[in-house]
């Protein structure tokens, strides 16, 4: 009877493990009902609903599951201005920052953000940040995965009634092999739940809200701006701040020269104080030569 009891009680972990692996089931046979404790859970739990059976249809989520992207270039003139108005627009849209990186080379900055927003703020959040920054470039993904994510969501269903019936079982177990194969059994299916459960958190995370991605350059002027055709006097005005520019420019280049070449200054300034020194001695010399022949 125990021999008995124990075949069969494998039997019925040999189906269930066949049948979780894989999404589409068959139902099996109760077997010669001999009287047996084991045979009288298999036909127990084939009148619950076998585990074997396909998967049950997912009807408590419905809809598309969306998961939306954007990758932006974008460049300032106003570098502090700038990144703070992203902050500020993003905290307004209940989004967050999930990454940033700034750099510096020479006198102008970089940063790159990760930003994550509501999926119902994505559109809006875009819009705020072409008014805030000069976007040179940007593309945008919205990609499906609801198949996925009720394929998976629909194994999740199938591995925790799974888990359900091994505990069942272990329950009704006496004989210590069996005890131990089923315990095993349970480990495994917990794993595989955890794993999906996992899955499925991620997938919520990427659906509930979008990831927009910005790499912000901070430059003198911006680029690809169309400026309207300047009138006459415009010209006239633009070419004397031009000049004005160019010589302030040079005094500044000037300054830098001085102050990079001091010591070179210096000698020279020295050797220039010896030779007219020299130059006035020679004159008094001449000078006083002059009047004693005289």
């Amino acid at each position: 009877m125990k021999k008995l009891r124990m075949v069969g009680m494998l039997l019925i972990l040999s189906l269930l493990l066949t049948a979780c692996s894989s999404n589409n089931g068959s139902s099996y046979d109760s077997g010669d009902a001999s009287g047996s404790d084991s045979w009288e859970v298999q036909t127990e739990a084939a009148a619950e609903g076998e585990i074997g059976a396909a998967a049950p249809t997912v009807t408590s989520a419905t809809g598309d599951k969306m998961i939306y992207t954007a990758e932006l270039i974008a460049e300032t003139v106003n570098f502090d201005s700038a990144a703070q108005a992203l902050a500020q627009a993003a905290e307004a849209l209940s989004g967050y920052y999930e990454s940033q990186r700034t750099t510096s080379s020479g006198p102008y900055r970089s940063a790159n953000y990760t930003v994550r927003i509501p999926a119902e703020h994505f559109q809006e959040f875009l819009g705020q940040v072409g008014q805030i920054c000069h976007v040179l470039d940007s593309s945008q993904n919205a990609d499906d995965v609801s198949e996925a994510y009720y394929d998976i969501e629909a194994r999740l269903t199938t591995q925790r009634t799974k888990l359900e019936r091994l505990q069942t079982l272990l329950g009704r177990a006496e004989d210590m092999t069996d005890i131990i194969t089923i315990e095993s059994a349970i480990s495994e299916t917990e794993l595989e739940i955890e794993r999906l459960t996992g899955s499925l958190r991620d997938y919520d995370s990427r659906i509930h809200y979008a990831t927009v991605t910005i790499s912000l350059s901070e430059v003198a002027q911006l680029s690809n701006v169309e400026e309207p055709p300047d009138t006459f006097g415009a010209r006239l005005g633009n070419a004397f701040l031009n000049a004005c520019r160019s010589f302030g420019t040079f005094l500044e280049n000037l300054a830098v020269f001085l102050v990079r070449s001091w010591i070179v200054l210096l000698i020279l300034a020295g050797a220039a104080a010896i030779a007219l020194t020299i130059l006035r001695r020679k004159k008094v010399k001449n000078r006083q030569g002059g009047g004693s022949q005289t």
